[in-house]
């Protein structure tokens, strides 16, 4: 707070009328008066210093040590005005939030009674009102004159404190004293103080964005580079020190260096994701960089790399693309004894790094079970990739297995390249060509050709198969791979079929209906009795994946939220045929019964978005329609 200057003599006689008769007068300012009066109240010494909370010599060092960024920058702003305080006699104090001294500048202030006030506590409490305590509390500049001072043997010198604030919280609070100084130039001291204040928070606010800027180099999986115009290193991240080598410049280690467009850059033409080659004398990194100019007042002053590995992108891209397990092993729900056993199995197995092989009908669950063991593995924060095997054009299986990449198209990782570190997750691996099984049993047991070194790379991939059939009965006739079936019969698992655990139909039932729920945001919805009875008496040949879309179609045909025996539709029933593509009615009861939700719609019959327009505008239906 800016203030006039005092006359000292009548501050001097509020003091002493309040100290002696305890009656403060109406010119004090009203914030050193309710300062003054808290002080009485906790009983402070006036007269001298008292002694005060302060930090250990240790804990001094360590203070010190936590704040060095802001005792360095403070350390050049004190230098550029030293003038200014040896001149007009002045002290300077930095304190932390908490109101520990953390460094003293110039002349101390205090040290006609204490020796160090470094690691000091210089709240209300400790030493009574100053202008640090009243800059705390009202979070703005104060300047004090030295008789609105709590402690007397401080009258001789006036003091202005200025809260350093960065998000509307204070930090730090920076303080001016003068020692037996009667005719300071206030406008002067204030401007002063504000223009360190002003530079420390923005200093401050930049310091944050480079450590935010810090920690996302660091995390991130790219290698970053800053050099100034004449190719200096004015930063480089971590992943960047550990290709240098030690060396100081770029092109002491990159053999190549001419060609980085770095001079590109330098002239003011960037270079965005082009994939770049980097050479040393021991090995090459194949990566995507990007070279960007730095101006400064519209002139070019350094450049900034950023370049990635294209392996780690492509894993990157992996997980971006939503390459990872979906499914615990807990959302797969079951009571009976058989589930049960099935479950603490996969929980045993997905502890260890064998490949697995999982037998069972189709529908049984076995792709959720894939997922729920991938993400029980050590390898769960790593990539799992799908394959759905088939029996197509090897060029078309070549191309998922193993990638593609000509000199007409940009390179595109395969499948076993993308689950390197994770699981490799074959569907229906019975159908997979012999031919096809045996490359992919090679390339897992050989490596895949990395074209960096001109070598093989041992794959790190674990391998979780499924199977509807026999498949040691398929490779015994030539079926299938011999090769591919002995590398994934590490551990085997026979998937349950429905029938078999029929007691968890009920549960099963229960958790489709919970999960409908939640993913279309609509309310709960329950099997009543009758219902449950029916569903337990069904056979289901397709197994949990066939009660899944009866349970699904009831819950979007029951209006209510009780599902009754009648809103269900049994395997075989001819009322589950899509009656609704040659009948308005039925098509009209199925969008009424949506809500006019094209996405449940879509799952209630099964169909794609692009089939349900189709009918929408057959029939004259749809938002566009008004209907």
């Amino acid at each position: 707070m800016i203030r006039e200057k005092r006359n000292k003599e009548k501050l001097a006689g509020y003091y002493k009328k309040f100290m002696e008769e305890g009656i403060l007068d109406p010119n004090v300012h009203p914030w050193v008066a309710e300062s003054w009066q808290r002080c009485a109240a906790r009983k402070l010494p006036h007269e001298t210093m008292p002694k005060v909370h302060k930090l250990s010599k240790t804990a001094v060092v360590e203070h010190q040590k936590i704040h060095e960024d802001i005792i360095n920058y403070t350390d050049g702003l004190f230098e550029q005005n030293k003038q200014h305080f040896n001149m007009h006699n002045l002290s300077m104090l930095l304190v932390d939030d908490r109101g520990y001294v953390i460094k003293n500048y110039a002349l101390p202030f205090f040290q006609r009674s204490i020796e160090d006030i470094q690691g000091m506590r210089v709240l209300e409490e400790d030493i009574g009102t100053s202008s640090i305590s009243v800059a705390r509390s009202h979070n703005v500049p104060f300047l004090m004159f030295g008789p609105e001072m709590w402690i007397k043997e401080c009258h001789s010198g006036d003091a202005c404190s200025a809260p350093i604030n960065v998000g509307g919280k204070t930090r730090y609070i920076l303080a001016f004293f003068s020692l037996d100084q009667n005719d300071l130039p206030y406008d002067i001291l204030l401007s002063l103080l504000m223009t360190m204040k002003y530079s420390l928070e923005q200093f401050l606010v930049m310091l944050e964005y480079w450590n935010i800027y810090k920690l996302m180099t660091e995390e991130l999986p790219v290698t970053v580079y800053w050099l100034d115009e004449n190719g200096e290193i004015r930063y480089c991240n971590e992943n960047g020190k550990k290709r240098l080598e030690g060396k100081k410049r770029l092109e002491e280690v990159f053999l190549n260096y001419e060609h980085i467009p770095i001079k590109r850059a330098l002239e003011g033409g960037p270079t965005i994701r082009r994939e770049i080659t980097w050479i040393t004398q021991d090995r090459t990194y194949e990566d995507v960089t990007t070279v960007l100019p730095v101006k400064v007042a519209g002139q070019v002053r350094s450049a900034l790399i950023l370049t990635m590995s294209i392996e780690d992108l492509k894993t990157t891209i992996a997980h971006a693309t939503g390459y990872s397990s979906r499914y615990s092993l807990y959302s797969m729900v079951g009571t009976s004894t058989e589930f049960l056993a099935l479950q603490h199995k996969a929980a045993r197995i997905a502890r260890s790094d064998n490949n697995i092989l999982l037998q069972g009908e189709p529908g049984t669950g076995k792709q959720r079970l894939a997922h729920g063991i991938h993400q029980a593995s050590p390898r769960a924060a790593a990539p799992l990739i799908s394959v759905r095997c088939y029996e197509g054009p090897m060029e078309e299986l070549e191309e998922e297995f193993f990638g593609s990449g000509d000199t007409a198209s940009p390179t595109a990782a395969g499948k076993l390249e993308l689950s390197s570190g994770g699981t490799l997750f074959l569907d229906e691996i019975e159908k997979l060509p012999v031919a096809m099984g045996d490359k992919v049993a090679k390339a897992l047991r050989d490596g895949l050709y990395d074209k960096t070194t001109g070598k093989k790379k041992k794959l790190n991939v674990r391998i979780i198969a499924a199977c509807d059939s026999n498949l040691k009965r398929l490779a015994d006739k030539g079926l299938f791979s011999r090769g591919l079936y002995d590398l994934v019969l590490d551990t085997s698992m026979r998937v349950l079929p429905l029938r078999e655990r029929i007691s968890d139909v009920e549960v099963i039932a229960n958790h489709i209906l919970t999960e409908m729920a939640a993913r279309h945001n609509m309310p709960a919805k329950h099997l009543s009795a009758d219902a449950l009875t029916l569903l337990n008496n069904c056979s289901w040949p397709g197994n949990i994946k066939q009660l899944q879309g009866v349970i699904e179609q009831a819950f979007f045909h029951t209006p209510g939220s009780i599902i009754e025996m009648g809103n269900i539709k049994l395997p075989g029933d001819r009322t589950m045929e899509k009656s609704w593509k040659h009948d308005k009615d039925a098509f009209i009861a199925a969008w009424k019964s949506a809500g006019g939700n094209i996405s449940k719609l879509a799952g209630m019959l099964d169909v794609s978005r692009v089939t349900l327009y189709r009918y929408l505008k057959k029939y004259d239906l749809g938002p566009q329609n008004g209907k």
